[in-house]
């Protein structure tokens, strides 16, 4: 390791605990600041529906703030954590479901004044930690081919990804329980503490040269953390071991939230695949290149997850009184629609500027490319706000657009190669003809929906 990198590496550790000794100091002001009245609006539904959608903005903020420091600490290497990265968020889709499957399973019980509520939670988590133990048996043996699908040479790092994916289970089910259980809280200052621990974390372990290893274990270390301090207060509230079965087996859970999780499971490969996909065709830093502008582009997703926290309900709820829920639809694209073109256009004309003062000059060979993947990324919100208002209806038959359009993006981008440009014009015509079709079908019926809702997905990390 060269001097200027070290000292490189030493500046950002020094910036990063200053943010994170800041922050902390920030919470300790207002939370003495606190009176009656921001007591008694922090209780109210109201409240915490804004508690909650503030965590999910400072995680976000959080994760952005990742994305451009270690973009400039590993340079080239910042291709192989995208690549990483990404593999990380399609995997994330079951335990996102699974989180919801258990808040809802908790919270009926919990409604019907059960004295066992959530008694199947401990079990629950007892299963997915020894799946854990056995994935990650699995993976370490199998590091070399893992790296090889990823397009990475950081071997640990990759036998890492579906072990993250097994605790981010976890987490999700401690998440969900306590969703359940109304503590809202706790579930907002896991979201935040997350992101917190997973920037402590990836910076010690960058700084002590884990380089890209180090930068993405990261993310297990802060899920492990997480998913460890907040089973604490978990256990507390739940009810004690008596023997009993559980009222639901975890893989009912699963099995209840099969759509959900395969349709925004293949949604996550259109929004991640190109990614790996880069990383397989091209240099280290074209792809890291590619991969700071696919964070740029999705900004417009974090706009689509939050418009579905409004969409979902309203839908679901109109449906069930027999009402077209249609317009509430269209009201949340043409929302998107507002806020995408203004993207575009400011990265068709300021596009590497804008990639340069904030990922680093040496992030910029992605650039005429931005303008066509913000397209392409704009369209695919689209898809996702249709995917989110289908699964409130209980209606499935958009899965199968989801499921060929990802494996043609795939052939596709393995047909065109490194061409990065090319790659953001195929990826925005199959995102116009994607989401054409999911929005067709979501259009086609009017009012009401046949089947029970299921409940939609959403991400807190788009990057």
């Amino acid at each position: 390791m060269g001097r200027p990198i070290a000292c490189r590496r030493v500046r950002t550790l020094a910036l990063i605990g200053a943010f994170l000794a800041g922050g902390l100091d920030r919470v300790r002001s207002l939370a003495d600041a606190r009176g009656p009245a921001w007591s008694t609006f922090a209780t109210s539904d109201t409240g915490r529906a804004a508690g909650m959608a503030s965590a999910v903005i400072a995680a976000n903020v959080i994760a952005l703030l990742f994305t451009i420091i270690f973009a400039r600490l590993l340079g080239a290497g910042y291709g192989s954590l995208a690549a990483l990265i990404s593999a990380f968020i399609i995997l994330m889709v079951p335990g996102s479901a699974l989180q919801i499957a258990v808040a809802r399973e908790v919270s009926r019980d919990i409604a019907a004044q059960s004295p066992a509520a959530g008694a199947g939670v401990r079990r629950w988590l007892g299963r997915l930690l020894l799946a854990t133990v056995l994935v990650a048996a699995v993976a370490i043996p199998l590091r070399a081919p893992l790296a090889a699908v990823i397009a990475v040479d950081d071997e640990w790092a990759a036998a890492a990804v579906p072990v993250t994916g097994m605790l981010w289970m976890v987490l999700c089910v401690v998440r969900g329980a306590l969703q359940g259980l109304g503590r809202y809280r706790q579930v907002a200052l896991s979201l935040v503490g997350e992101g917190l621990t997973r920037l402590a974390s990836a910076a010690l372990l960058v700084g002590v040269g884990f380089d890209v290893t180090g930068a993405f274990l990261g993310n297990a270390c802060s899920v492990a953390a997480m998913a460890a301090v907040f089973a604490v207060p978990l256990f507390r509230l739940l009810p004690p071991p008596s023997g009993r079965e559980a009222r639901a087996r975890l893989r009912d859970l699963l099995l209840g939230a099969w759509a959900p999780m395969l349709g925004l499971t293949a949604l996550f490969s259109l929004q991640e695949m190109h990614v790996i996909l880069i990383k397989h065709e091209a240099s280290e830093g074209v792809a890291a290149s590619w991969g700071v502008a696919a964070v740029a582009a999705k900004a417009i997703i974090w706009v689509a997850i939050g418009l579905g926290l409004y969409l979902v309900p309203e839908a679901a709820g109109r449906a069930r009184a027999g009402v077209d829920a249609r317009p509430i639809l269209a009201r949340t694209l043409a929302l998107i629609v507002s806020a995408s073109v203004p993207m575009v256009l400011i990265y068709a004309l300021l596009g590497e500027p804008l990639l340069g003062a904030v990922f680093g000059e040496d992030k910029t060979q992605a650039s005429g490319a931005l303008p066509w993947l913000g397209l392409a990324m704009a369209l695919l919100a689209c898809a996702y706000l249709a995917v989110q208002y289908l699964l409130a209806l209980g209606r499935v038959g958009f899965i199968w657009v989801l499921g060929a359009a990802s494996g043609g993006e795939v052939l596709l981008l393995l047909a065109i190669g490194a061409d990065l440009k090319q790659v953001a014009i195929a990826l925005s015509g199959l995102m116009f003809i994607c989401s054409a079709l999911v929005l067709a079908i979501a259009v086609r019926r009017g009012p009401g929906a046949r089947g029970p809702a299921h409940a939609g997905v959403t991400g807190t990390e788009v990057n």
